[in-house]
């Protein structure tokens, strides 16, 4: 077994993050496996080396430990433009000159009714999406999107193993994939690899058999699983765990320094009290 914890340095890490860390690393201690630590770097305008620092520390005084060199993502474009040049070539991209205000416009106009939220934000209501795909060269630094539709022709209906709740099969047919996710962005134009891209590459370079992460990325599995069987990819089992939330019920956010684990640290808790605090048993001696 193989898992990974992959943080954004952009902030302290708080409770929640540190309970999906903590889950990752016993599912491998527990079968003899590796946890490894992955840096999501790709905003370079929000990612600071100072949060990595603080974020390893934490993580680490927390009794967590990984293989150095760890991966950072800003390290590895060649390997997304690979992929996306792969995608490219058969047909599946498209280049979006639409901004967020433009989609929540289009369908926000009254014959549209209400917007519909997908796993990606706003579903994309396909303004710029072509009768036919490009032809030449993949477009450098510009917003490409995944023709849903096409992709869906082309691997079926995306599968993956679920483990959070029983292991289950878990299968979204092709329309749905359409209707209730629609053309995601799988490289943006300020940073190059969109996360639904940059992850499912990392999995596989990482090779990692156990994708650990909140529930709230459950509906996004299925676009993970379509790119896995598109590009060749194996496909991880998955474990979405539940989410910790604050007095009233709302998902914690790096905006909650209140309950950042450095906080903690300056109080006097101890590591087995932040994972009392989040559900989980003391760890092994």
């Amino acid at each position: 077994m193989i898992t990974r914890f992959a943080p954004s340095p952009t902030g302290p890490l708080h409770l929640g993050h540190a309970f999906s860390a903590l889950t990752a690393w016993d599912m491998a201690q527990a079968a003899g496996g590796t946890f490894l630590l992955r840096i999501d770097d790709l905003d370079r305008s929000r990612a600071r080396p100072e949060w990595e620092t603080r974020t390893k520390d934490d993580l680490r005084w927390l009794g967590l430990s990984w293989p150095e060199p760890c991966r950072r993502e800003s390290e590895h474009l060649s390997e997304y433009a690979a992929a996306l040049d792969r995608l490219w070539t058969m047909g599946l991209l498209y280049p979006c000159t639409c901004t967020r205000r433009d989609i929540r416009d289009a369908l926000s106009a009254p014959q549209e009714g209400a917007p519909l939220m997908g796993p990606d934000g706003l579903i994309y209501p396909g303004t710029c999406r072509p009768a036919r795909p490009p032809s030449g060269p993949r477009p450098d630094a510009a917003t490409l999107r995944l023709d849903m539709a096409r992709a869906c022709a082309v691997a079926g209906a995306p599968g993956f193993t679920e483990t959070a709740t029983g292991t289950q099969t878990v299968q979204t047919p092709p329309d749905r994939m359409v209707s209730r996710i629609g053309d995601v962005a799988l490289a943006r134009r300020d940073m190059g690899a969109a996360y639904h891209l940059a992850v499912v590459v990392d999995d596989a370079a990482q090779r990692i058999t156990h994708v650990v992460r909140g529930a709230d990325l459950f509906e996004a599995t299925p676009i993970h699983a379509l790119l896995q069987r598109l590009l060749g990819l194996p496909t991880p089992v998955y474990h979405h765990h539940r989410l910790i939330r604050d007095d009233a019920g709302k998902r914690l956010a790096k905006r909650d320094d209140a309950r950042a684990i450095a906080l903690y640290r300056t109080e006097g808790r101890c590591p087995d009290g932040i994972r009392a605090m989040v559900g989980l048993r003391p760890s092994a001696p």
